[in-house]
């Protein structure tokens, strides 16, 4: 999406106030949506948050022949029908994440096929670890022209250790493995949330699975999955993203239902910066007014480390907090696009190699900026909030891959943010 139509202009300096409700998790429905192909019939997920990425996924289980409908946020999709088991580039292209297709295809269907998968321009994201997950599952695939091209009549459990602790490989790996023969091993995996809670959907619908949350996964490959139910979790850096716009404006605001628990890391640094929280009954009441701190060092990790997904907005924020802030990127190798568009604001940043080493300043100023993916764009939003004058942002197609209703939800509190649509 380009022109006018992708433009917002936010007008900074306004204090924020009033309480918020966080959306869904996109990184969590996303692998459930993966999942639902792995039962004949209908299954749902309440709370859905409608996001362009969410409707990309729905897209393709259409095209895989899937019935999908709405009910307010309600998803429900309806498998009995998806035999087909190739989907075309025009999808995967768009979104990286459906790459955990392969496993779900190969586990219904025996053969699989997509495009090679696209998303943000973070970095290279290599998907080695997923093939290998696969081929140790008993996958032959083959790459030609930009496909990839998997197969195998029998998945059968393994042993598989990972190189590294990888969210998606992980993922791909229970898919692939909870109706393959006998049982799967999956050793050195990843802990985040995400992957938990794709695992209590899928025991919902019968899988037999143990060790999520810890380094080792074991699978026992069950016959046949039934429909799946859940609630859809709140999404952690959605609430992440809404506490650094209390901070970089200097305001209190109200999160109604945070995942507070999955916060931990983020949070550390947030009270480092000067930021206070104070949970109560299921709210997080969130004060950003003392927020002056520069933080030392704060280092990206997998969880329970610092997400890198909130990376750049927490940038922003130590964009305008006076003193030295550095952040060493250690999940992505390409995750300081922001810091161009920063610049151009005001802000002092500067990158070598991983490192960013953030010079803040007492205040940003307004400017046309680019959004170039969607936490970054994410970002400039909050570094609008507490500039001076007005910020033009293009680019925000790439905001709404993961926030459903940011605009509504800054103004909701207070901000001057106005989407042009022409």
């Amino acid at each position: 999406m380009n022109g006018l139509n992708d433009r917002i202009y936010i007008e900074g300096g306004h204090q924020l106030k009033g309480s918020i409700r966080i959306q869904g998790s996109k990184n969590a429905a996303l692998p459930m949506m993966a999942a639902s192909l792995l039962h004949r019939g209908v299954s749902v997920l309440k709370g859905c948050p409608r996001i362009a990425d969410v409707f990309c996924m729905e897209e393709i289980l259409q095209n895989l022949g899937a019935v999908t409908w709405w009910e307010d946020h309600d998803l429900y999709m309806d498998c009995e029908n998806a035999g087909k088991w190739s989907v075309p580039f025009e999808y995967t292209g768009r979104m990286r994440s459906s790459v955990i297709l392969l496993g779900a295809l190969l586990a219904r269907n025996g053969k699989g096929s997509l495009g090679y998968p696209g998303g943000c321009v973070i970095g290279k994201r290599p998907i080695d670890m997923h093939l290998f997950v696969l081929r140790k599952l008993g996958a032959v695939i083959t790459e030609e022209q930009g496909f990839l091209m998997a197969e195998a009549p029998h998945l059968q459990g393994a042993f598989v250790s990972f190189s590294k602790r990888s969210v998606g490989a992980t993922q791909q790996g229970i898919l692939g493995a909870v109706l393959a023969e006998g049982e799967t091993v999956l050793e050195n995996c990843a802990c985040e949330p995400e992957i938990q809670w794709l695992c209590r959907y899928m025991r919902s619908m019968g899988a037999k699975i143990q060790g999520d949350g810890t380094s080792e996964i074991r699978i026992q490959g069950v016959k046949s999955l039934s429909a799946g139910c859940i609630q859809v979790p709140p999404d952690r850096i959605v609430s992440g993203t809404y506490i650094c716009a209390a901070a970089v404006t200097r305001s209190q605001i109200v999160l109604e239902n945070p995942p507070e628990g999955e916060l931990k890391a983020f949070l550390e640094v947030y009270r480092k910066m000067g930021g206070q929280y104070k949970g109560n009954s299921g709210k997080l009441l969130v004060n950003g007014k003392n927020v002056q701190s520069p933080v030392k060092l704060l280092e990206t990790g997998v969880y329970p480390g610092f997400p890198t997904d909130l990376q750049s907005p927490v940038m922003a924020v130590l964009s305008t907090i006076e003193g030295e802030s550095c952040i060493r990127e250690m999940v992505f190798e390409d995750r300081y696009k922001a810091a161009g568009q920063l610049l151009k604001m005001g802000a002092r940043i500067r990158v070598q190699g991983n490192e960013a080493v953030i010079c803040g300043v007492k205040t940003l100023h307004g400017a046309a900026v680019q959004a170039q993916e969607l936490r970054g764009g994410a970002a400039l939003i909050l570094a609008a909030l507490g500039a001076k004058g007005v910020t033009v942002l293009e680019g925000y197609s790439f905001v709404q891959r993961g926030y459903e209703h940011i605009c509504q939800d800054l103004k909701a509190l207070g901000a001057a943010v106005k989407r042009i649509q022409e």
